[in-house]
């Protein structure tokens, strides 16, 4: 019974994940926490320093957006390079 059970999970752990929705998701985010600082930012010009609470998120959105947009990348890469490897063997 649990000799089954382990070999179900390997089976299920080998196939092939579907991450288009995770990568369209990741990519959706990015692009609005990139538009958010972007308004952030243009919005608290006016005053330039790092006492501008607005001014210093909106910088931070658009820090984040870059890292969404780079996990985002890597997790479709990885994902191709698995699925281009098991279509080799």
């Amino acid at each position: 019974m649990i000799n089954n059970l382990t070999h179900s999970n390997r089976d299920n752990a080998t196939e092939e994940r579907n991450v288009k929705p995770l990568v369209f998701l990741m990519t959706v985010m990015a692009w609005l926490t990139l538009g958010i600082g972007v308004v952030l930012c243009l919005l608290n010009l006016h005053y330039f320093s790092d006492q501008n609470l607005q001014l210093m998120i909106g910088i931070g959105f658009l820090v984040g957006s870059v890292q969404i947009y780079v996990i985002r990348t890597a997790i479709h890469l990885v994902n191709n390079r698995a699925s281009s490897s098991k279509k080799q063997t």
